[in-house]
């Protein structure tokens, strides 16, 4: 069977005045004491210790609260060995006879007595009544203490005592007003009964108690499993155990053993080691508490995340809002800057086209002065330069007149004119061919040509 490895485990105590915490760590099925605290009502509980959070997700913890002892029955039964789940619905079939109730009015839970020998097996049939443990649970729960474990603490150091042989153990827990006594009579090497009584206080209780055990011991007799008289062993503090002895003596006729009870630390110690090997199976806390339990921490998980995450959507949006204030910020500190600038920007743009355009005028006068230079070289002697007209930044228009028998000496200046160049680069891309016109014995001329744009930068 699967058993849950747990981190921590928390035992609560309930009395009349004051409540008892311990919490103890569990790893490795050993325990340790982590905090102990003693609250005197109406003082809270230290959440911190006993609530569940999104960490006991991986850090298990374990809710025990111990059931006042006085709501309590126990039965002893001797059952055929068998599986759990056939026990349990072997014990439910004979609740009417061992309840002092109606089955629909208690919590009941049962534990197997360990060592049992032969066919049979001991169990121990835990009763309540359910409106009281309700009740119970409704003060822890007011407490924020949500139990995952009701148990009984007389039955851990029951079922833990080295038994070696047979007898009566008496266990006593003293209180103001009253005695609780648990007695269990081993006999034949097995638990035959165990009888948990709420006595007054002091030498009464004792008297009272002794007439209990006569009933007990005749219906032991009776029912055959008594058949000598047993041992005693009386489990008190020193100063309970002086009242109860003499009297135990008196009505018993035999010696009392004294054993040394365990310590209310010592038994939370021993409750939550039980839990932590899951030794312990008696748990008095009814399914639907459990599943309602386990569902409130589930919505707890659940509606702490959602708001985990609203805080972290809403910081993320501060943050896009705080960002986006200062990006504003310096968006708007550029705009001024560049406003700032703006008049000085487009007062420098402008020089700097006046410039261009200056540039552009000093380059086409050095391109005229170079096409008129060439123009100037190339003219045969033979011919007359009437007209040099430089437009559009790149075309020159070359006007003039010679006799009409050096009309060659014209097509020869245009040819040399195509292929003119300064600085060892071509001055025109293109010159068109002459046109000529003869009158008389005199012919006139023109041609066009466009300069190279490398000429004009």
């Amino acid at each position: 069977m699967k058993t849950t490895r747990w981190h921590s485990c928390n035992v609560l105590r309930v009395g009349a005045d004051a409540r008892q915490l311990w919490q103890f760590a569990t790893g490795n099925s050993q325990v340790s004491l982590n905090a102990e605290q003693r609250l005197v009502s109406p003082a809270p509980l230290p959440l911190r210790l006993i609530t569940k959070d999104w960490r006991t997700l991986w850090r298990r913890k374990l809710n025990i609260a111990w059931l006042p002892t006085e709501q309590v029955f126990l039965r002893v039964v001797h059952l055929p060995k068998c599986e759990p789940d056939e026990l349990r619905s072997m014990v439910e079939l004979q609740l009417e006879k061992l309840s002092p109730f109606p089955a629909n009015q208690i919590v009941w839970s049962l534990e197997i007595v360990p060592g049992s020998s032969g066919e049979l097996q001991t169990v121990i049939v835990i009763i309540a009544e359910r409106s009281l443990v309700e009740d119970f649970l409704g003060k822890l729960e007011s407490a924020g203490y949500l139990a995952d474990r009701l148990e009984l603490p007389f039955l851990h150091q029951l079922l833990t005592t080295p038994i070696d042989g047979d007898g009566v153990w008496i266990y006593l827990q003293p209180a103001e007003a009253r005695t609780l006594c648990l007695s269990a009579w081993w006999c034949g090497g097995v638990l035959q009964r165990v009888n948990l009584l709420n006595l007054p206080a002091g030498e009464a209780g004792a008297s009272v108690f002794g007439a209990r055990l006569n009933q007990i011991a005749w219906a032991g007799e009776i029912e055959g499993w008594l058949a000598a008289p047993p041992c005693w062993r009386l489990v008190a503090e020193h100063a309970v155990a002086s009242v109860w002895e003499s009297a135990l003596r008196q009505w018993a006729n035999e010696p009392i053993e004294l054993v040394q009870p365990l310590t209310a630390h010592a038994l939370a110690a021993l409750t939550a080691q039980r839990a932590a090997r899951s030794e312990s199976k008696a748990n008095l806390l009814p399914a639907e508490f459990s599943t309602r339990y386990q569902q409130q921490f589930i919505d707890r998980l659940w509606m702490r995340g959602l708001a985990g995450l609203a805080v972290v959507y809403v910081f993320g949006v501060l943050i896009y809002l705080g960002a986006l204030h200062v990006f504003k910020y310096q968006a708007g500190k550029v705009q001024n800057q560049v406003a700032a600038l703006s008049g000085a920007y487009t007062n420098a743009l402008q020089l700097k086209e006046r410039v261009r355009i200056l540039q552009e005028q000093v380059n086409l006068k050095f391109a005229a002065l170079d096409c008129w230079k060439v123009a100037s070289e190339l003219l045969p002697p033979e011919l007359t330069l009437t007209s040099f007209n430089f437009s559009k930044g790149d075309r020159i228009l070359l006007r003039g007149n010679a006799h009409d028998e050096d009309e060659p000496k014209i097509t020869e200046y245009n040819e040399a004119m195509s292929k003119a160049t300064v600085n060892s680069a071509a001055l025109f891309t293109r010159v068109n061919p002459p046109i000529i016109a003869i009158s008389g014995n005199t012919a006139t001329w023109n041609f066009d040509c466009t300069l190279h744009p490398a000429q004009s930068e």
